[in-house]
């Protein structure tokens, strides 16, 4: 019986997607289909967004492009998949979508307990914190008692439980599914701190009607290699 995989994403990874006999049936579906599904995240700016004109831009989408110049000889040929960090994975392992691209820190319980296999890094980031300037804060070790907006489903939730309990001090969670359910939490003062990839700090920050008024707090309290990298086994 043949075994279904997804195209790899990173450069390096995606030539064996692409001849890989193991992996023929997607690219086999993608070609009868005629299109790409790429899971990519609900909206970053710079990464994965869809302009007034509804069409998908940014870096992520750039690679979805790529795949699909690479697979069909058409970069056009595509359809953006969202996903929060929650659904991501089941999305990719149900086949809805072909290939991931969207920030995914590559973890070895991900590698055995949801049955993917990373074949590269295309990018590193680190986890950040992001405050009002009002705020009057200066170090992530002085949010003690704050309310944080966190994105449930990923690596964000451990890494911010373990930096705030290496430094004695508590917070308040807001869980949020999505960048911009946590934009929008966070502008209208629902929590004081908004952490994930300090890139995808800097992303959301640009969209803010005043980006001055806000700041990324100097501690990087991770290294997150490999995002946007999964395929099935």
């Amino acid at each position: 019986m043949t075994v279904k995989t997804t195209l790899t994403v990173s450069a390096a990874a995606l030539a064996i997607g692409l001849t890989a006999g193991a992996q023929a049936g997607t690219v086999d579906d993608v070609k009868a289909r005629g299109t790409l599904n790429c899971v990519v995240s609900t909206g970053v700016a710079g990464f994965a967004y869809a302009d007034d004109k509804g069409e998908w831009r940014g870096f992520d989408v750039d690679f979805c492009r790529a795949t699909a110049a690479a697979v069909l000889g058409d970069a056009s040929k595509i359809k953006a998949v969202t996903s929060t960090g929650k659904t991501r994975f089941t999305l990719l392992n149900s086949g809805e979508g072909d290939v991931l691209w969207r920030n995914t820190t590559i973890t070895f319980s991900r590698d055995v307990g949801v049955k993917l296999r990373f074949h590269g890094v295309n990018y590193y980031d680190g986890q950040g914190f992001m405050v009002p300037n009002a705020l009057g804060v200066k170090s992530a070790k002085e949010l003690d008692g704050a309310s944080v907006c966190i994105q449930t489903g990923t690596t964000t939730e451990l890494n911010l439980a373990d930096f705030f309990f290496a430094n004695n001090i508590k917070y308040e969670a807001v869980p949020i599914e999505t960048n911009d359910e946590a934009r929008q939490n966070y502008l209208a003062g629902r929590c004081d701190v908004y952490t994930t990839d300090a890139s995808g700090l800097a992303a959301t920050r640009s969209t803010f009607p005043d980006p001055s008024a806000h700041a990324i707090l100097p501690e990087i309290i991770s290294k997150e290699p490999g995002p946007r990298n999964p395929s099935r086994r």
